[in-house]
């Protein structure tokens, strides 16, 4: 059997390599340009296992790896580097300290996405970047509005709204501006409804999908967002996993007795968290346990408080409908059936108030 640690970089990689059979120990680095790389990992013959960090420019490496069949693992890179004591970092360095983590069974591999999950995963990001754009377009024109008294809000943007706004008497260069931004924004909300049909129609498709389109408040983009970017839920022990991985919880640093909390980690999926977190609006407003827990919460802490910690209880509530493979109705027959004391994992305890019928 041979091991690599391969320590990849967007222009070459560093390479060392054992065969576990003759003890022949190897060190190269291959540059990605020309088919340096295909030949060497092509000439390798038996098992074959590879060790990488995680990197935004890995899928085309782990698509090579699948096409000739070798045993490709993802470790995280913090947990990694952790593991080398010495002061001293460099690319060579790097491969062997993949490599011999590899040989000691100590490499700290992380759950990859199928190709399907990376694929609806590209859908999300790609109408998450589009939504941007109309926003910023959305306010610049709300800026030139307000600016020569047309306050029309969240109006501006129906038909009377846009009509007004292209009636304006403006001056050359701002008119001119106006124009192009309002083609822009006919043009983007052309694409993001596109965009919007297209996940629609993926979680028609998807039963884990559906089950959490049962939950109030949670629409399509939420719903299979939730499922690709969490993936197998069974992996999360619980829900505090849950939040740590998509980076709702806490910095801490506490010592001794006194207990020091900050910022959210913001660690994790930052569209998923944020997708959450714009759920909980509509949930709140349509889901009482979900309503009594944001209203107590925004008397305690204020209302960014109070919206992160409903968000925090929604992403649970929505990893557990996954993991039991339940909709919203049997999650809430659960909560109905618990008795009195400390809920856990976002499970709603409706002894505290009227049950849903």
């Amino acid at each position: 059997m041979k091991i690599v640690g391969c320590d990849l970089h967007a222009k070459q990689q560093a390479i060392a390599m054992v065969d576990t059979e003759t003890g022949e120990f190897t060190e190269k680095t291959l540059a990605h340009e020309g088919n340096q790389v295909r030949e060497f990992y092509a000439a390798l013959a038996g098992r074959v296992a590879v060790g990488i960090e995680a990197t935004g420019a890995m899928q085309w490496f782990l698509q090579l790896m699948e096409e000739f069949g070798i045993e490709c693992r993802v470790g995280h890179p913090a947990k990694i580097r952790a593991k080398e004591t010495r002061k001293q970092k460099h690319d060579r360095r790097d491969a062997r300290l993949e490599l011999e983590l590899l040989i000691e069974d100590r490499f700290p591999t992380i759950w990859m996405p199928s190709t399907e999950q990376r694929d609806l995963r590209t859908l999300l990001r790609d109408r998450h970047q589009w939504v941007k754009m109309r926003t910023r377009v959305q306010n610049t024109l709300q800026a030139i509005a307000l600016n020569h008294a047309l306050r029309y809000g969240r109006a501006l943007w129906s038909p009377a709204g846009q009509k007004a706004l292209q009636a304006l008497a403006l001056s050359r260069y701002t008119s001119q501006r106006r124009d192009e931004l309002l083609h822009l924004y006919v043009q983007l909300q052309k694409r993001i409804q596109e965009l919007d049909w297209q996940v629609e129609e993926e979680a028609k498709q998807r039963p884990q999908t559906l089950r959490l389109l049962t939950h109030p408040g949670v629409g399509p983009i939420t719903a299979l967002a939730t499922e690709v970017f969490l993936g197998d839920p069974s992996r999360f022990a619980n829900g505090k996993n849950v939040a740590s991985y998509i980076g709702m919880i806490p910095c801490e640093h506490t010592s001794g007795k006194r207990q020091r909390l900050g910022k959210l980690t913001k660690e994790g999926n930052s569209l998923l968290r944020f997708l959450w977190t714009e759920a909980t609006i509509h949930a709140v407003r349509k889901d009482p346990e979900l309503k009594r827990f944001y209203r107590r919460k925004l008397i305690q802490k204020g209302m960014g408080k109070a919206r992160i910690a409903a968000a925090h209880k929604l992403g649970i509530r929505l990893w557990i409908m996954l993991r039991d493979q339940i909709d919203y109705k049997e999650f809430c027959r659960r909560g109905q059936q618990r008795q009195c004391g400390e809920a856990h994992a976002g499970m709603p305890n409706y002894n505290s108030g009227p049950a849903l019928q």
